[in-house]
């Protein structure tokens, strides 16, 4: 079974990922850091920034896929994994440039991201319900 909208958001979070990963690589060389991280507050805020996407990118994908393998809506999958990856993209912006506090765009990807998740689970919800109901 092929779920092409799913693979197309799986592909841009796996970039994400990389680019996130490497962002962290290059403080632990830097400060000679193999594992936890130093007082510097973009450091701390760049490895939580990784951990945060490697926490909440994996459920709302595999919500997305199954909702696709489901038949729910092309389109309706399409706006959520929008959500979803837009949400990660700024969450990620927003606490690397917010050091870790509050910053606006982390906010937004936070929110964003929840919403998706939950728009997901309702979808699945809903197409479970609609076809075994």
């Amino acid at each position: 079974m092929i779920i092409p909208v799913t693979a197309v958001f799986a592909s841009v979070i796996g970039i994400l990922l990389l680019v996130l990963s490497v962002l962290a690589v290059r403080f632990r060389l830097k400060y000679q850091i193999g594992m936890g991280v130093n007082d510097d507050p973009v450091f701390q805020a760049t490895v939580r920034a990784h951990a945060n996407l490697v926490e909440y990118a994996p459920v709302g994908l595999i919500m997305l896929a199954i909702a696709e393998l489901n038949g729910v809506s092309s389109t309706l999958i399409y706006w959520t994994g929008m959500a979803l990856v837009v949400g990660r993209i700024l969450h990620a912006f927003g606490m690397i440039k917010g050091k870790g506090r509050t910053h606006t765009a982390r906010v937004l990807g936070m929110v964003l991201t929840w919403l998706s998740i939950l728009i997901a689970a309702i979808l699945l919800l809903w197409n479970v319900g609609a076809v075994y109901g």
